[in-house]
Parts: structure tokens; sequence; C-alpha cells
């Protein structure tokens, strides 16, 4: 099966003013918008990702990232948590010597 993608032709255009060129001109503009939008599947043997993001903070759902060594998808409404440090503290204590 071939995965890749096909983009449009765009028509010839004609020596004067045609209103049916243009309607075909946009056709082809707004086919050609679609496929970069959307490249398609992707097939590899070998895929080497560098200097990929360690946390999901402003990325766009989809993306690629990893933290400790795994890597991640971004999802919408699910956030992954870069560090986590709290401290707190209960009451005093007196020491006296």
């Amino acid at each position: 099966m071939d995965y890749r993608t096909v983009f449009p032709t765009f028509p010839r255009p004609p020596r004067e003013y045609d209103q049916r060129y243009f309607d075909d001109l946009t056709r082809a503009l707004d086919a050609l918008v679609v496929a970069i939008r959307n490249p398609g599947e992707g097939r590899q043997t070998t895929v080497v990702m560098t200097e990929l993001a360690t946390t999901d903070y402003g990325l766009e759902p989809g993306t690629l990232f990893q933290q400790n060594g795994v890597v991640y998808v971004t999802l919408l409404y699910q956030s992954h948590v870069g560090g986590l440090s709290a401290t707190g503290s209960v009451g005093t204590v007196a020491v006296t010597v």
C-alpha cells in the first residue's frame, strides 16, 4: 500500500479571465492546504529524535516529549509534571539546653 501524500495538480492558466479556472485553482489550493496540514501515515524502520522537550508545557496534542528516558505523547486533558517538590511544617519545636 502506498502511503505517500498526493498533492493536487494545478490547472493551466488561460489567456483571458475565466471563472471556471479560478474555481479550479481555488479547489486545488484548498486540497494543497489539507495535504500539507494532514501529512498522513508514516512508516519508518529507524527514527532518531534529538532535543525532545522534557515537559509537555506549551506543546500541542500529539507531540512527543521525554521524561527520564521515557517517551510520552502530549494529550489534551492530561499533564505530565516534570518535577514535584513540597515543603511544610506543623507546629514549632523548642530545644533548651
